[in-house]
């Protein structure tokens, strides 16, 4: 793939990063868009076609979440010492395979919820096992410089098929049924693994291993090493604790919109799919914010102002001002996180070292769905004993304390090899959040 000629964080932002790196880019536009197109697929199938109660429907994302998390903490030793490319075919054509069940199930008439626990767990062990493999691939493709570029271009195709997915996965589940989507989502991790399979190039060997020997010290140390690492811990307590805070109150909300507030259903959806649009926007100028004031300072302000917004949610109302004020919120929320997310997944790849990139991944991935879960069920009861509003309140006045965590200073990250000429030497790159 060769070096770049242009770097530094004033190359543009259409700056060609390698055939590999374009690969890997559209396949995970491909399966984004999928995943996307099949939002809620899983539990209108569980509530409509196995009439599932609300316990059933809240387990499919959340011991389906915490199984795939546990199946994930081995598999991120194993994956650190295997060629991340062959990982990622399997694990896209794994998920491809389990949800295809799914349609195939309901064919035969055999269709069970145990089967769509079962697939939704493996489906997001797999997912994690991805984005942990791919953080590391695409490290090992591009220079140090163009991380930032990488990775706002991930963020961006990200916020991209959010706004596009869920209104085209609506209308295809009202005129075609949910299967359809369930369809389309197993098809684009087909379409994921053919594209990186196609990206073609070789991988230089990784640390010879003894799998079979592995110590289970090993499975914890991507943890290890996240909290001997200043510049890490601060960052990993930071984004555990804000998404686990943030995605706390989703239900909470929705309780709160659609029970006693009375928003229609269209009106709850447009009020968190609308201003996705800001999640783009912020993707898109956080190279341009970078060039001008400097990485660790956009990291600093952006997931600072990220925190201020979500308290607002607090004052909601009903009608037309408070689905305003809802849309208002989200919009500033999601566009800071789109201008932080790319810079915080540079700055982790940064500071992680090469042969440790596959473990740290993999263990932030599981603490992060084992929070959320955690502290979803914890808020679930804060609600019950004080009210959605209050609770949501609560959660907002907490998120104002997370900046604390955030670094304080600017460091240098450790030095890793530049990678090799044809683009696939041990050099530092990251991956999407």
């Amino acid at each position: 793939m060769g070096k770049r000629r242009v770097t530094g964080p004033d190359r543009p932002f259409g700056q060609r990063l390698g055939r590999q790196f374009g690969w890997l880019w559209a396949a995970y536009g491909t399966s984004a868009l999928g995943t996307w197109l099949a939002f809620g697929a899983f539990p209108l199938i569980a509530v409509r076609v196995l009439d599932s109660g609300p316990a059933e429907v809240a387990a499919l994302s959340s011991v389906a979440a915490a199984v795939g998390a546990a199946v994930a903490v081995p598999l991120g030793p194993w994956v650190e010492f295997r060629r991340k490319r062959p990982v990622l075919v399997a694990a896209d054509l794994a998920r491809c395979a389990a949800l295809l069940t799914v349609p195939a199930a309901f064919a035969l008439g055999a269709l069970t919820f145990l089967q769509l626990l079962l697939v939704s767990a493996v489906v997001a062990g797999a997912d994690i096992t991805f984005r942990a493999a791919s953080g590391a691939y695409v490290k090992s493709l591009l220079a140090a410089d163009d991380l930032l570029v990488a990775n706002a271009r991930f963020e961006s195709t990200a916020w991209a098929t959010t706004i596009v997915g869920p209104p085209l996965g609506g209308a295809a589940i009202g005129l075609l049924g949910p299967m359809v989507t369930v369809l389309a989502d197993a098809a684009s991790y087909l379409l994921s693994a053919m594209g990186i399979r196609a990206a073609g190039g070789t991988e230089p060997p990784p640390e010879p291993r003894d799998v079979a020997r592995m110590r289970t010290k090993d499975l914890f140390d991507g943890w290890r090493f996240i909290l001997a690492d200043a510049m890490l811990r601060r960052l990993f307590w930071n984004t555990t604790l804000f998404n686990a805070l943030v995605m706390a109150t989703s239900p909470l909300l929705a309780v709160l919109m659609l029970g006693r507030l009375g928003f229609a259903p269209w009106q709850y959806g447009l009020a968190f799919a609308a201003p996705s649009i800001g999640g783009l926007l912020g993707s898109l100028l956080a190279r341009p914010l970078v060039a001008r004031y400097g990485q660790h300072r956009v990291l600093v302000v952006s997931g600072a102002l990220r925190a201020l917004w979500p308290v607002g949610l607090a004052f909601l109302g009903p009608g037309t001002g408070g689905l305003l004020l809802v849309m208002g919120v989200e919009t500033g929320l999601i566009f800071c996180c789109g201008v932080f997310n790319p810079v915080h997944a540079t700055y982790r790849l940064q500071y992680t070292a090469s042969d440790r990139v596959t473990r740290t991944l993999s263990a932030w991935a599981v603490t992060a769905k084992a929070s959320t879960a955690l502290l979803t069920a914890l808020w679930g009861v804060l609600g019950g004993l004080l009210g959605p509003r209050t609770a949501i309140g609560l959660a907002g006045v907490f998120l104002l304390a997370t900046p604390l965590l955030l670094p304080r200073r600017a460091a240098t990250p450790p030095a890793d090899p530049e990678p090799a000429a044809n683009g696939t030497g041990p050099g530092r790159v990251p991956s999407s959040g």
